[in-house]
């Protein structure tokens, strides 16, 4: 039976205001007053709406007590395999509620296939390998179901997006292409399944492959228009494809920040961005303050990290190095370490900027002191060297400034090697000034413009249409001659900056006026 959730079209009318989450074909054992429930449950984790999936899987349960499939889909919300997060206690206890055994919870499966399912379940909690290794059997698991079921779309979604998880957080090209090859297949047999369009754009959201990710971005917000998760996900394509204008209205949506349904924190961090790529530097400075005034004294380190690095990235791209917001506190004792790296970072930049040079100093030695942090951490799964290249970088700066300047550039060459074997990145670049952007514009300020232009040109194929990598082409290009390079970087600029703030639109038309 095919259910649409948002119509559910063969068992009820849709409630009024109702939102779809897109369609899916997953058989089943339950009972039908169960069903509704714990069908928005898949949809909802495909989409990684996992909180709301969990209440919906708990409803199903509710009204079908014995529904295995039930406690599965609960169990399986408590794993966010792109985010390397598991709530192992929380998984064991639903699936203890199904039965106290593995072979007790298969004798409540109501067919062979859901048996495959709770394979997957057991396979990823039911041992006490460390967690790489319980995404591995899981994945395994999920191989067999499959060879039992090989047109089992949500069984093949989950192994696409299972073996995305494998890399424990950080991209493994030849796989993600791997898993957004079997998106497609899914997508074509099925345009409106959440889960295919969903790991389409994860499977391709870095730079390099995004335009093949754009249909999926296009078409996932409108047939999962319920979840917010899916109007942020379209933005992991346009941020990569310098979209701005979307990249902002999407996450406004998803944030609530056009309601009082107002939710902080990542969502919100992708919409300051944007705006600063448009130039609406104001816009992202007051909902900064915003965010920071409601939350004051928040308890996750989602949101605590998510305050820090909009304040750096802010500051970064405005160049406002003498606004009042760098001597606000932020209360965020349990942000991550590169989150504080970001922070130190750019206000550090900030202080060398405006000639405060013992402050500098200051936060190059936090940054000094937080890339030992992780070099020491093993467990570590994200990039460890964010801080110490944010490191190097003020470290250049300081140099350029005593007038060292070939040492600088030496160093920050270095650098952009190291930078540019990283993992491709999604969203925001965690190091908030790109190796190759801040290289650029010491090369200008020296006056060597050729070598400014190539990295320049080398930071816009890392991030397209980054504002600040566009200005310094345009300045670097018609310093070296090259007009014709310069034309073309002013006029994209001029489309991110078309409802820019007054200083950036005066800076714009003096770039077109040749000064």
């Amino acid at each position: 039976m095919r259910f649409t959730l948002g119509l559910l079209a063969t068992l009820i009318a849709p409630l009024p205001g109702q939102q779809s989450l897109g369609t899916i074909d997953f058989p089943n054992s339950g009972s039908p007053i169960a069903q509704p429930a714990f069908l928005k449950g898949v949809l909802l984790l495909h989409s990684f709406e996992y909180e709301d999936a969990a209440l919906a899987f708990r409803e199903a349960q509710a009204a079908d007590p014995g529904f295995a499939m039930a406690y599965w889909g609960e169990a399986m919300t408590y794993t966010h395999p792109l985010w390397n997060q598991q709530d192992l206690a929380a998984a064991r206890a639903v699936l203890a509620r199904l039965g106290a055994t593995a072979e007790a919870r298969q004798a409540r499966a109501g067919t062979e296939r859901e048996r495959g399912y709770l394979d997957v379940a057991e396979a990823l909690y039911s041992t006490d390998a460390p967690k790489a290794r319980r995404d591995t059997l899981c994945a395994a698991a999920l191989e067999r179901l499959l060879q039992r079921a090989p047109q089992d779309d949500d069984a093949r979604a989950f192994y696409a997006l299972w073996l995305m998880g494998l890399s424990q957080g950080i991209r493994n090209v030849a796989t993600y292409m791997r898993a957004g090859a079997i998106a497609e297949d899914i997508h074509r047999r099925t345009p409106k399944h959440p889960g295919a369009l969903h790991y389409i754009i994860h499977a391709f959201d870095d730079p390099v492959h995004a335009p093949l990710g754009l249909h999926a971005a296009r078409e996932y917000s409108t047939i999962a228009a319920g979840a917010d998760h899916a109007q942020h996900m379209t933005t992991h394509i346009f941020l990569a494809l310098g979209m701005w204008p979307e990249t902002v209205r999407q996450n406004v949506i998803a944030s609530g920040s056009d309601s009082a349904n107002w939710k902080a924190g990542h969502y919100t961090s992708w919409m300051d961005y944007g705006l600063l790529q448009l130039g609406r530097h104001r816009d992202a400075r007051r909902h900064w303050l915003l965010e920071r005034a409601s939350l004051a004294g928040a308890s996750t380190a989602w949101i605590q990290g998510a305050l820090l690095t909009m304040r750096a990235h802010y500051l970064i791209n405005s160049e406002q190095w003498d606004d009042s917001i760098v001597r606000l506190a932020v209360a965020a004792p349990q942000a991550g370490v590169i989150p504080r790296a970001m922070d130190a970072f750019a206000l550090g930049l900030a202080a060398r900027r405006r000639g405060n040079l013992a402050a500098a100093q200051a936060s190059l030695v936090t940054l000094k002191g937080l890339a030992r942090t992780l070099e020491g951490d093993t467990s570590y799964v994200g990039n460890r060297r964010v801080p110490g290249v944010l490191a190097i970088e003020l470290e250049a700066e300081l140099l350029r400034q005593a007038q060292h300047g070939d040492e600088a550039v030496a160093r920050l060459r270095a650098v952009t090697k190291e930078e540019d074997a990283f993992p491709a990145e999604f969203g925001p670049p965690d190091i908030v000034k790109p190796t190759h952007e801040l290289l650029g514009e010491i090369l200008l300020d020296l006056k060597r413009p050729v070598e400014a232009v190539a990295e320049f040109t080398r930071a816009l194929e890392l991030a397209p249409g980054r504002s600040l990598a566009l200005l310094g082409l345009v300045r670097a290009a018609r310093a070296g001659g090259d007009m014709a390079a310069a034309d073309r970087a002013l006029e994209q600029l001029g489309r991110n900056w078309e409802a820019a703030d007054p200083d950036a639109l005066a800076a714009l038309g003096q770039l077109r006026a040749g000064r």
